[in-house]
């Protein structure tokens, strides 16, 4: 999803998109040739095992391709002086704080996934000081699964959905976070923050893609402990994107204003 979104808002400029067809990311010296050899003025690194209940259950794999493949994406920028931007998650909080994290909140990932992108982080500042670490959260758009495109199809489908109230984030719109991410070539390099503003629960997010999509379906809320999910997820993990407006950066548009546009687009 905000890999093909970033092909559209950089499409006037040189761009090479890399897909698993080219290199595998977790192969090092693969991976530290053909990024030499391409030799990008920025590189911005969104491949990920986002799959969170999947990196539970295979954690080696998610600390491969989010830990190791971010070291490997690092190193190969380091040695021919290239800017790296880290495409990271709210789920690096561990959700207790009750108030928007800001950049410099301390880390304690409640699962897999947000441990292994955690190692990603830490692998990246590590190895180059040319980089900016983005996090980001609950991101939907075209060309990819994500929750939108799943409870448009259930609204079809289904007389009832049930759907938890007791996680709170800020929905997304891949399209705006790669908009913001050109804008952030060229600024101080560090650690960003970046979604769309505001923040809901799934439950309220799937009532507003219902408005977009009028029909008879009926959204109840439930809690977490209704679902069997392999693993936990933040309660809170809403992200202040404090960096931006320190910066002078303008944040993004509200959530809600951001998935009406991705209905009309």
């Amino acid at each position: 999803m905000l890999g093909s979104d970033i092909s559209k808002v950089f499409s006037d400029i040189e761009l090479t998109a890399f897909t698993l067809n080219d290199f595998d990311i977790t192969d090092l010296d693969k991976s530290v040739s053909i990024i030499k050899e391409t030799n990008p003025d920025f590189l911005i690194h969104t491949a990920a095992y986002t799959d969170v209940d999947g990196c539970e259950l295979d954690p080696e794999k998610a600390y491969l391709v989010n830990g190791i493949g971010a070291r490997n994406a690092a190193i190969a920028c380091e040695e021919i002086k290239c800017p790296i931007i880290y495409i990271s998650t709210d789920y690096v909080f561990d959700g207790a704080k009750k108030e928007p994290y800001d950049e410099w909140d301390i880390t304690d990932p409640i699962n897999r996934y947000g441990l292994s992108k955690l190692l990603g982080e830490r692998f990246v500042s590590s190895m180059t000081n040319r980089f900016y670490i983005v996090r980001t959260s609950w991101l939907y758009g075209r060309n990819g699964k994500n929750f939108v495109e799943t409870i448009s199809r259930l609204l079809s489908e289904k007389d009832e959905i049930d759907v938890v109230d007791d996680q709170v984030g800020s929905p997304t719109f891949t399209y705006d976070l790669a908009l913001k991410l050109r804008e952030l070539i060229g600024k101080g390099y560090g650690t960003y923050h970046i979604t769309n503003s505001s923040h809901c629960s799934w439950y309220e997010f799937a009532v507003e893609i219902a408005g977009q999509k009028p029909g008879k379906t009926r959204i109840k809320p439930t809690t977490s402990d209704k679902f069997k999910r392999a693993a936990k997820r933040p309660a809170f993990s809403v992200l202040d994107n404090a960096m931006l407006r320190l910066e002078g950066l303008d944040e993004l548009r509200p959530w809600k204003d951001a998935l009406k546009d991705y209905y009309r687009r």
